[in-house]
Formats: structure tokens, sequence, C-alpha cells
């Protein structure tokens, strides 16, 4: 399965001793008899749980934590998923006692404040996006697609247009559109990119007919290339009925430079942990907002946040009969929110829109410094310039010297630095998506790009080195393909099969 490195750190059921303990529960207080537990709920045996004393649990999961990489410690160069720093007093207004101490079940009268927080970021929101509608309820970024997808299905329904189930997307978009469209029971029309990486326009027109329902399109798309013929495009879906979805993944690139609303767009996301300060990545945490335009604003979920000028005063509105019902518990995930909240209070219009400019310089720089070592050429495309991201081949060092991407990005793990997304987008041929962000200076890229290039000289001389590395991270190479095929995920299952002899570390 994979060769265990000299600092791997053992389970903390390889740690246990029976009959150490970290503390000691407080004695019950009140009859037992009076525990009104089923019998059928009830246990038979005690839970099988790590006995450990309270410094080793702390040393365990301190070792851990030191293992681990974060954005503390480095930068992560991932494509399409803008994994940056973020201010840490979005952090510590997250994690206000205020906030802490709100119930979601309290009377609007008493917490009128969060709600003209929440009800201000919608309009910085809608602002931002040129579509004057935001739902904050939606709780991830595919939950926001899934939300946009559900209102331009509502709307279609709702004007007799039951036949538009058709939503189209190019090859290159993320891999949840497909996902969120049949969530919404349409049909995905994919269609084919120019060699440039954009959309094919004559693809396009071919693709569209009575039963459209949208088009489902990123801008900036996936290879980090501006879609330039995004007004025609529009034309085209609405004189066919349908309508424009925008997938605010990549945000980052155009944040205050332009609105999608006026590219023509009725209805999108955003991803709010990585345009508007959130940490990202590891399963969570995640939301998004979702803005449209007038048409689609009698779809939004219930309750929305409005506002009552006369009265001066914020309230959950449920009264809305053509809403597509609720998506969420209570009203999405608010400590992102705020954290978004505050992002946006802090940098201002000016600050964003630099934040958007750092992050196309970033990643320009980046991809064009890599693309002049020898193994990489820059897909599709090479003489335009990239927004936020580029997606760089490493097709040359494949071919000439038998190293994939996968190799190179295994390698520089030993340099304590962080693989950008690869095999993504998969019209990428041995795919490396790099994405700086706008956190990024110039002496940490250099210092990134000369690790590739340390490592691929390296490579060209010894392909085994390249096969095998890395040799100092906590774990050395993972047999991907193995991995998945026998995935376990239970301890007892996986001591069982190591008694076994069936995992051979």
């Amino acid at each position: 399965m994979y060769r265990q490195a000299k600092y791997d750190e053992p389970l903390i059921f390889d740690l246990s001793k029976k009959g150490r303990r970290a503390n000691i529960p407080p004695r019950c207080d009140f009859p037992r008899e009076d525990i009104k537990i089923p019998e059928s709920m009830k246990r038979t045996k005690l839970p099988e749980l790590p006995e450990l004393h309270e410094g080793e649990v702390m040393r365990h999961y301190v070792r851990l934590a030191q293992m681990n990489y974060c954005v503390d410690t480095g930068m992560y160069p991932l494509g399409s998923c803008t994994m940056k720093y973020n201010p840490k007093i979005n952090e510590t207004i997250a994690r206000s006692e205020k906030m802490m101490y709100l119930h979601p079940n309290q009377p609007e009268e008493s917490v009128q404040g969060i709600l003209q927080i929440l009800y201000e970021l919608q309009v910085a929101l809608g602002n931002l996006a040129g579509l004057p509608h935001t739902t904050l309820q939606t709780p991830a970024g595919a939950s926001g697609e899934y939300c946009g997808l559900a209102l331009i299905k509502a709307y279609h329904d709702d004007h007799e247009n039951k036949q538009r189930d058709e939503i189209i997307a190019p090859d290159s978009s993320h891999g949840t559109n497909p996902a969120s469209t049949v969530m919404n029971g349409m049909k995905l029309i994919e269609i084919k990119s120019n060699e440039d990486g954009r959309v094919n326009m004559d693809a396009l027109k071919a693709a569209v007919s009575e039963k459209t329902a949208g088009l489902m399109l990123t801008n900036p798309n996936t290879l980090g290339i501006f879609e330039k013929d995004i007004i025609e495009m529009s034309q085209i879906v609405k004189e066919a009925g349908g309508l424009l979805y925008y997938d605010g993944a990549n945000f980052n690139a155009i944040v205050g430079k332009i609105r999608p609303g006026d590219m023509g767009y009725d209805v999108l996301h955003f991803n709010l942990h990585k345009t508007f300060s959130t940490p990202h990545g590891g399963g969570g945490p995640g939301a998004a907002s979702v803005s449209c335009n007038d048409i689609l604003e009698p779809y939004l979920p219930v309750p929305t946040i409005d506002y009552d000028k006369d009265k001066d005063y914020y309230f959950f509105n449920h009264d809305r009969p053509k809403s597509i019902g609720k998506l969420h518990g209570y009203y999405g995930n608010v400590a992102i929110a705020l954290r978004a909240y505050a992002y946006i209070a802090a940098l201002g219009f000016e600050g964003l829109q630099h934040t958007a400019e750092q992050a196309c310089l970033t990643a320009n720089y980046a991809v064009r410094k890599l693309e002049k070592i020898d193994g990489f050429r820059l897909s599709h495309g090479p003489s335009i310039p990239r927004k936020h991201e580029g997606v760089l081949e490493a097709t040359p060092a494949l071919r000439n010297y038998d190293v994939s991407g996968k190799d190179i990005g295994k390698m520089i793990l030993d340099h304590g630095m962080h693989a950008p997304t690869v095999y993504f987008p998969l019209i990428a041929h041995e795919a490396w998506m790099v994405e700086p962000t706008e956190n990024e200076n110039k002496d940490t890229i250099d210092k990134y790009v000369d690790a590739v290039e340390i490592e691929m000289e390296k490579a060209r001389k010894d392909v085994e080195y390249a096969h095998h590395a890395p040799y100092n991270a906590t774990v050395s190479r993972v047999d991907i393909g193995w991995s998945v095929k026998n995935l376990v995920v239970s301890y007892k299952i996986l001591k069982e099969k190591l008694e076994n002899g069936e995992y051979v570390p």
C-alpha cells in the first residue's frame, strides 16, 4: 500500500494501553432508573475506545499537527481551489462570544444585529455579482450550484416549459457541474473546447434547442482563460430560450473588475470560502451565496432575509409561494458569512479589485517561469494571458524522461512544499494546475519554481529517483490505484487485514 516513513505516527488505538485514563467523568447525580432509554438502544458492551492518559493524547495530536501541512506554514498552489492565507482578524470575529452565544431559534427581535450583518452581506455580494437578489442559505459550492440550477428549473416549469431539461456545459467545467445538473433531474450536454481552451461557438450553436434550460459556465474558465465571446454566448442561449448560470469558483480572478450580471448571467454562486476568506480544504468548512436577477428572485429558497425600511426591522421572510423550498437547516453557515463580511468590509471595493489584480499577476508569473523548465509546456493557447490560474502539461517530461506530472508533484514534497492540482482538468494531459493566489509574493513563487527545477534536474539524471519520491515525507509514495480499489476507513478492519497479512506496509 505504501512505504512507512521514519516519522510516521501510530494510530491512537495502537498507543492505547488498557486501564489508562485521561479524565474521570462526573458521577451521575440522579437515579439511574429515571433514565428512560429503550432496551433496543442500550449498549450490550462498552464502546471500544482508546485508553491513554492526558499527556499521551496531547502529544499524539500535537505530533500529528506538526506533521501536517497548512497554509500557515507554506503556500498551496492548487489550481481551481483558491487555497489562500486569510486574515486572522476574520477568525476572531467569527469566533467572538457574541456570535457563539446566538441561537438560531431566538426571536427575530433579539437577533437584529446578526440579521443586519447578513442582510448587508447579501447586498454587497449582489453588488459584486451585478445580480441584486442573494441568499446565504447554501452551505457549500456544490449546494450553491444545485440551488442555482433549481432556480432555472423552477423558472421554466413555472412558465410551462418543462421540456427544457438540458444544461449545456463545456468539457473544461468543474466536476460538480454534471452532478448538480443530474441532481436537478436534468441532462448534461457537453460541448468541446477550441484549441485555445475557450468554448467552441459552433458547438454551442449546435447544442442549443427547445430543450435548452441553460448554459453553465465558469469565466475565466478552468484553464484560467477568459471567455472573450461571453456576450455572444449569452445571446445564443437566450435567443434559444435558455438562461445563464455562473459557477463562481473562479471569481477570485475578476472580483471588483467585472460583474457576471453585466456579462448576461442570470444566476451565480460564490464560494465564500474561496474568494471571501475562510480556510478551505480538508472537507470544510464551506459556504456559498447564490445571487440572481429579478426573473429568478421569486424562486429563491425560504426563508430570505428581508428588511422593512418603515419599521427599521430585519426579518426572515417565509411568505414565498414560488420558492424552491428550504435547502439547509436554519440559515446557512453564519460563521462563514461573518468571515466574508469582515473581509469585504476591511478591503473595500478598491481592495477587492487589488486582490484580483494580484491573483492574476502571481498566476501569470508562476506559470511563465514553470513553462521554461525542461519537461513542461503551457496547455491550450500558450500565448494567451492567464487570469488567476494556469494549467501546465508535463507531457514533455513523460515523453522525454519517463517522468509523469504525478512524479514531479511527489518530488517537491521533499522540499516541504505542497503539490499543485494534478490531472485536472481532463482536457489537459499530465496536467499541473497552478494557482498561487493573491497572497503569495515573488520570493515564495521563486523558491517554489527553484524546487521544481532542482527536482526535475535530478529526475532527468535518474528516473527511478522520480518514480519513488517522496523520501522525507511522513508517508512516502502511495499506490493510488490500489488504495482506491481497496479503500478501508475502519480501524478494526484495517487491523484485521494487517494481522492476516493482507496489507504489506
